[in-house]
């Protein structure tokens, strides 16, 4: 009975391994990704999220793909290809690169986006609920590069500004104004090309969901940024980390964030330059009613510490993955109220969930609890809101989710 007992427990272990190892193979649907250049065949994405990657490196001796902060070996097959296959990913976009005998290159068959202070290479991971920034047979507004003088940094600045489908239509009418930040390590092209901004709102409002407004995305970065020596431990720390999962490592702060940035210089340029050029170059409603910021991880922060310092510019204010308001934040409780229309904040659940988190979502909220935060804002009597992006991390499908719950909320005065 005691070998008949053993051999039953050695048939179930090994029955067992045989499971993992077939739940371990990828499914064999394969498609390219849509973040591809045209006509490339590699990276592919599975219906598990699972990437696949290929590069012909023929006098290579080590390759592997890196992505979400891990690096997968890629195998060399006889027609000098390496070849390899990931994890499954969260939903949405992600940064990645390949490393070739030690040099991190970017991959010939990706398209390129800015981030970690880079241009490199991107995928995007079919989401189920893409439908919300999907290229659709709606009107569609326009996004148009611009460049302005700046007094106070005595350069010429770039931004990207978005106008509804009937800006152009009428000549009489007046819009409020979002100014809308990208994260560290990323610059203003980032919620065009990666955040798809721009198809979020023209689907809201297509669906009537958000009123029409312009969108203004200015670059944040490198205007008083890190301290040197590069940002401290502790939160700091896993921001930076996170940074090859997202690109956008937000790290230490102001006001009980760390003490790692500095954003006096961006907005000097924001207030005194980048506004006033709007407002007399673009048909805006200029005043503060209908003017918002809002911003992502490093973006965020920016945003809580100008909005705060400046309640006569901004009545709507949205902080997403970057930290949030307590009431203790607050100065002025009542000139708040009565000034401010809306706070949103908002997370990815892994961020806020640690049993949530996997692979390179290490980083947490900081800054005290969001959520308690925004809701005891709502009981002083401020219209706030929080929300949580559902299984994702410090990424661009939790800001693309925050935009898309943020956007009807504005201007609904």
């Amino acid at each position: 009975m005691k070998t008949q007992l053993t051999l039953l427990a050695l048939g179930s272990i090994v029955l067992s391994q045989l499971c993992v190892a077939q739940t371990n193979e990828p499914a064999e649907d394969w498609k390219p990704a849509t973040s591809n250049q045209p006509g490339k065949q590699y990276p592919q994405v599975n219906s598990e999220g699972r990437v696949r990657a290929r590069v012909v490196a023929p006098q290579a001796q080590s390759v592997m793909l890196d992505l979400g902060g891990v690096k997968y070996p890629l195998t060399k097959g006889e027609d000098g290809a390496w070849i390899g296959v990931s994890q499954p990913q969260d939903e949405g976009f992600h940064y990645y690169q390949l490393v070739i005998d030690g040099a991190q290159v970017p991959d010939p068959g990706s398209l390129y986006f800015y981030g970690a202070s880079r241009w490199g290479s991107g995928i995007e991971i079919p989401a189920k609920d893409q439908d919300f920034y999907a290229l659709k047979n709606v009107p569609h507004g326009h996004v148009r590069e611009v460049h302005y003088f700046s007094k106070s940094s005595n350069s010429t600045r770039r931004c990207f500004v978005y106008t509804p489908p009937d800006y152009d239509k009428d000549s009489n009418t007046r819009f409020p104004v979002l100014y809308l930040q990208h994260g560290m390590g990323e610059d203003e092209t980032g919620w065009g090309n990666q955040g798809h901004a721009n198809l979020i709102m023209d689907n809201l409002i297509a669906d009537s969901k958000a009123k029409p407004f312009i969108i203004v995305m200015e670059n944040g970065g490198g205007m008083g940024g890190p301290r040197r020596g590069g940002p401290p431990g502790g939160v700091a720390a896993a921001g930076a980390r996170a940074g090859a999962t997202n690109g956008a490592p937000a790290a230490g702060g102001r006001g009980g964030f760390g003490g790692g940035f500095n954003f006096n210089a961006f907005q000097q340029v924001l207030i005194d330059d980048l506004i006033p050029y709007m407002d007399t170059t673009y048909r805006t409603l200029a005043d503060q009613p209908h003017r918002a910021m809002a911003g992502l991880s490093m973006g965020g922060m920016q945003t809580r510490v100008i909005t705060l310092a400046n309640l006569d510019k901004f009545s709507h204010i949205g902080i997403f993955s970057g930290g949030s308001i307590a009431p203790t934040n607050i100065t002025d409780m009542a000139a708040f109220k009565q000034k401010v229309k809306l706070v949103f904040v908002s997370y990815g659940s892994r961020e806020v969930d640690p049993a949530n988190r996997r692979g390179g979502a290490s980083r947490g909220p900081f800054g005290g609890d969001p959520k308690a935060n925004t809701e005891a804002l709502k009981e002083a009597g401020i219209n706030s809101h929080y929300y949580v992006s559902p299984l994702t991390a410090h990424e661009w499908q939790s800001w693309r989710r925050s935009l898309y719950q943020f956007g009807p909320l504005l201007f609904q005065d």
